[in-house]
C-alpha cells in the first residue's frame, strides 16, 4: 500500500519554485541595495562639496567599470556555489599580456584584445579543469591561481610596466563618445548582457540550481562539471576584459595591477544580492553593488582617508554585507 505524502512534504516547495522565490525576493535585495547608495550618495554630498560634480560623478562611474566587470564575473561563481579568488592577478595578468603582444610583438589591435581576454579566459579553464578534474577545492585553486598569474605577469613584463599600447587600443579606455567615458560604456553592455544570460536563458537557471543544490542538479540531469568549468572559464574572460579596461585606461601592462581587486569585487556582488554559498545571483543587483563600492572609495579619497583605512573599510564592509545575507538566510528559514 502506497504512503500518503506527509502534510509537510505537500508544503514543501520544488527547487524551481525556491528558484522562482528567490528571484522574487532579490527585487526586494536589490530595492535595499538602491537605498543604501541612495543614502551613502547622500552622505558623502554632505561631507564634501566636490562630489554632486559632473566630473566627479563620471570619476566614478570610470571606477566603478572595472570592479564592476569583475564583480560580473564573482556573481555568475557564486550564484553556483563556488569561488574565485583569483580575479585580480588575472586581471594584471591578462592586461600585461594584452601589452606584451601589442608592444613587443606588434600585433595589431584586435590580436592584442583577444589576447588579453583570451588570457583571462585560459587561467579561468586551468581553474576550472583542477577544480572540475582533479576535485580540488575552488578556494585552494583558485587561490594558487591568484600567485601563480602575478608571477606570470612579472615574468613576462621583467618586474617593468609595459608603456605605449597603440592608440586605437588606448581608445577603449580613455576614449569618450557622446562625453562617456568608453569603458562605462562596455561596462553597462556587458551587464546587460550577462543579466539577460543568467536572468533569462537556460544557461543562468542551471546556474542557479546548481548553486541551490548540486545533488539535486546532477538528479535533474544538468552535466555539473561541464557547466563548472565553463562558469571558470568565464569568470577569467571577463577578468581578462576588466584587465583589458584597466590596461586601456592607463595606457600600460602594469604586472602589479588589480591587487586585492577580488575582495571588491566579490563585496559587491554580495551587496547586490549573491548569496555567497550560492543558488541566487543578480547582476542589476551586482551593478548596484559596484556602484556602492565606487561611491564608498570616491567619497574616502574626497575626504584625504589614506588608501590602509580604505582597505579596512572594505574588508569591514565584506563581514557585514555577508552576515546581512545570511541572517536572511536563517531568517526565511524558519518561516
Amino acid at each position: 500500500m502506497a504512503t500518503s505524502p506527509t502534510r509537510t512534504d505537500a508544503r514543501r516547495p520544488g527547487r524551481w519554485a525556491r528558484l522562482q522565490a528567490r528571484s522574487i525576493e532579490q527585487l526586494h535585495v536589490r530595492l535595499e541595495s538602491l537605498i543604501v547608495l541612495i543614502a551613502l550618495s547622500t552622505l558623502m554630498a554632505i561631507l564634501s562639496p566636490y562630489f554632486l560634480s559632473v566630473s566627479n560623478f563620471l570619476n566614478i562611474l570610470l571606477a566603478t567599470s572595472t570592479i564592476g566587470v569583475l564583480a560580473i564575473a564573482a556573481t555568475f561563481v557564486l550564484s553556483s556555489g563556488g569561488l574565485d579568488l583569483s580575479l585580480g592577478s588575472v586581471l594584471g595578468f591578462s592586461g600585461v599580456c594584452g601589452a606584451a603582444v601589442a608592444v613587443k610583438l606588434g600585433a595589431p589591435m584586435p590580436i592584442a584584445v583577444i589576447a588579453t581576454i583570451g588570457a583571462g579566459a585560459l587561467a579561468g579553464l586551468v581553474n576550472g579543469l583542477i577544480i572540475t578534474r582533479a576535485f580540488v577545492p575552488a578556494f585552494i585553486v583558485t587561490l594558487g591561481m591568484l600567485g601563480i598569474a602575478r608571477g606570470l605577469a612579472l615574468v613576462i613584463s621583467d618586474g617593468r610596466v609595459i608603456y605605449g599600447l597603440p592608440n586605437a587600443m588606448v581608445y577603449l579606455g580613455q576614449g569618450r563618445p557622446f562625453g562617456i567615458p568608453m569603458p562605462v560604456i562596455i561596462f553597462i553592455v556587458t551587464a546587460i548582457v550577462t543579466h539577460m544570460v543568467l536572468a533569462y536563458t537556460r544557461y543562468g537557471r542551471h546556474t542557479l540550481a546548481i548553486g541551490d543544490s548540486e545533488n539535486a542538479a546532477r538528479t535533474s540531469g544538468i552535466n555539473v562539471d561541464f557547466h563548472r568549468l565553463t562558469l571558470y572559464v568565464l569568470s577569467g574572460g571577463l577578468a581578462g576584459l576588466a584587465g583589458l579596461l584597466f590596461a586601456t585606461r592607463i595606457n600600460s601592462g602594469d604586472p602589479t595591477a588589480g591587487i586585492a581587486y577580488e575582495l571588491t569585487a566579490i563585496t559587491a556582488a554580495i551587496i547586490g544580492g549573491t548569496n555567497l554559498f550560492g543558488g541566487r545571483g543578480s547582476i542589476l543587483g551586482t551593478m548596484i553593488g559596484a556602484l556602492i563600492m565606487g561611491v564608498l572609495q570616491n567619497g574616502l579619497n574626497l575626504l584625504a582617508v589614506q588608501s590602509y583605512y580604505q582597505q579596512m573599510a572594505i574588508g569591514g564592509v565584506l563581514i557585514l554585507a555577508v552576515f546581512i545575507d545570511q541572517y536572511q538566510v536563517r531568517k526565511e528559514s524558519r518561516i
